[in-house]
């Protein structure tokens, strides 16, 4: 009978590792031995578990290493990993090895190599001569480079339940509307300050509906106080934003209000740009105005039913998630408002130890979001107004 060894280490018990991985040998058809056990006794002892896998079939017990790895299961032997060049450009090897977005490693030529850019849904590429292995979207492959195939010399090491009492940790285990938002949101603030001092990046998701809500002047409060290292959103955003700088702000009659969008879109591409409208000082309020003149960068990824688009917004998509991949390296802190696909695309590209607050009106989105397995999402249903009018008032000026 086919069998393999794994290895548990770590808080696996609170931090559910254990009863996953049991779980997931069981239902993917296979057994299991528990060789040995020890549990910690103590809040700052840790635990271990070393455990005989059995399958009918080589094909169940891949299939279930692959599941239990994916939690944190290391395969007990230090086996050199294996690798195969890629067929063809945009085509991983077939055996290729899919990858999470926890932190993992890779046993080659002797030693344990972190891979770079943790991601989910990507493959790891070897670089020979340096050693060095990272995280490649299947959009990057090129024929002939060399990719980790199997399972063998894997080690993905599992997010743990944090040892204290704290926001992700407490109230990040689920999604409801009745959740004591003031005091939720004072703790974000507090996390974004913490994240500024550590020098980790804080990264924004925003929809149209921070604009519909009138929410947009105090998002761009949040950028003027210094608390947005980047911002990721869409055509809608920017458009809907511009036009209530154009005309709403400025007390414009609503009759013809249906035409200022497009009259805002072609203003900005007359001009040549947001930028442009800013430096030559036609648009002087707004999102966009605030990301301009604090010079935050910005990913705007078009979508099919755009209007314009405004010239910044990016129209392939692959090269608007290339964009948003690069902008993403050293995020520490991701909050998500009112966007349901730029925010699941995000976090799609988001290392699992990255802290993501996911707010929106809808209880579904929310989950969605928070639910990556991760003790690190935290999901707040509420509208996006009254959160970042809260937030704005629960941070400090940086400047």
């Amino acid at each position: 009978m086919p069998e393999e060894i794994i290895e548990l280490s770590g808080h696996i018990i609170d931090s559910l590792i254990l009863p996953r991985v049991l779980t997931e040998i069981m239902e993917r058809g296979g057994n299991f031995d528990v060789e040995e056990f020890r549990m910690g006794k103590k809040k700052t002892e840790t635990s271990f578990a070393r455990i005989r896998v059995f399958a009918e079939t080589v094909a169940t017990l891949a299939d279930i290493l692959d599941a239990v790895q994916g939690i944190g299961a290391l395969v007990a032997h230090d086996r050199e990993v294996r690798w195969e060049e890629a067929p063809l450009d945009g085509v991983f090897p077939e055996d290729f090895y899919a990858t999470t977005n926890l932190t993992t490693h890779v046993f080659f030529r002797g030693t344990w190599k972190e891979v770079a850019h943790p991601e989910m849904d990507c493959g790891v590429r070897l670089d020979l001569e340096s050693g060095d292995a990272e995280t490649v979207p299947i959009g990057d492959v090129r024929k002939g480079d060399k990719f980790v195939v199997g399972h063998d010399g894997i080690r993905v090491l599992p997010l743990e339940r944090s040892r204290e009492r704290e926001i992700f940790e407490f109230m990040g285990s689920g999604v409801s509307s009745e959740k004591p938002k003031g005091e939720l949101i004072k703790k974000i603030g507090a996390e974004m300050v913490a994240a500024k001092q550590s020098d980790k990046k804080i990264l924004v998701v925003a929809g149209p509906a921070v604009i519909h809500t009138g929410a947009g002047k105090y998002l761009s409060r949040i950028i003027e106080m210094g608390f947005v290292d980047v911002l990721f959103s869409g055509n809608a955003l920017a458009v809907h934003d511009i036009e209530y700088a154009f005309y709403l702000d400025r007390g414009v009659s609503a009759a013809g209000g249906h035409e200022h969008h497009l009259r805002a879109i072609n203003t900005i591409r007359r001009l040549g740009g947001i930028r442009q409208a800013v430096e030559q000082g036609v648009l002087t309020s707004g999102v966009m105005y605030s990301l301009i003149k604090k010079d935050v960068p910005f990913v705007l990824a078009g979508s099919i039913r755009d209007d314009g688009p405004l010239p910044e917004v990016i129209t392939d998509s692959q090269q608007a998630q290339a964009e948003m991949r690069r902008l993403s390296r050293g995020v520490g802190l991701a909050i998500m408002v009112a966007s349901t696909l730029h925010s699941v695309a995000t976090g799609n590209l988001l290392p699992a130890y990255v802290r993501t607050v996911a707010v929106d009106i809808n209880p579904a989105v929310a989950t969605k979001l928070s639910d990556r397995g991760s003790f690190q999402a935290l999901g707040i249903v509420t509208d996006s107004e009254s959160f970042l009018r809260e937030l704005a008032r629960a941070l400090p000026d940086l400047h």
